[in-house]
């Protein structure tokens, strides 16, 4: 299944690999494997992860605390947010 980000999405997912990569070079390149992982799953098995709303779900990524949000329309999995599980929760719902 093809995907695409918002972008925000965008925008959040490199901010996270860029600070990661501050913090220990070659982690930021890490968290991107696993948001990738993450990505691919969910194209497998779309319906398999949990429910945020009636159209939206979350996929956790291994070895970090985030989480990627999507949504499937017309074949395409959206991906809404990148989004830290340790922010506020929901501060994503405006994209929907």
């Amino acid at each position: 299944m093809r995907f695409y980000f918002h972008p925000l999405a965008d925008i959040e997912l490199d901010e996270a690999i860029r600070y990661y990569e501050e913090c220990e070079p070659g982690l930021g390149l890490e968290l991107a494997e696993e948001v990738y992982s993450a990505i691919r799953r969910v194209s497998e098995y779309p319906d398999a992860w949990s429910a945020m709303s009636q159209n939206t779900r979350r996929c956790l990524v291994n070895r970090f605390p985030f989480g990627v949000i999507f949504q499937v329309k017309a074949g395409m999995l959206r991906i809404i947010a990148v989004a830290n599980l340790h922010r506020r929760p929901g501060y994503w719902a405006d994209r929907v």
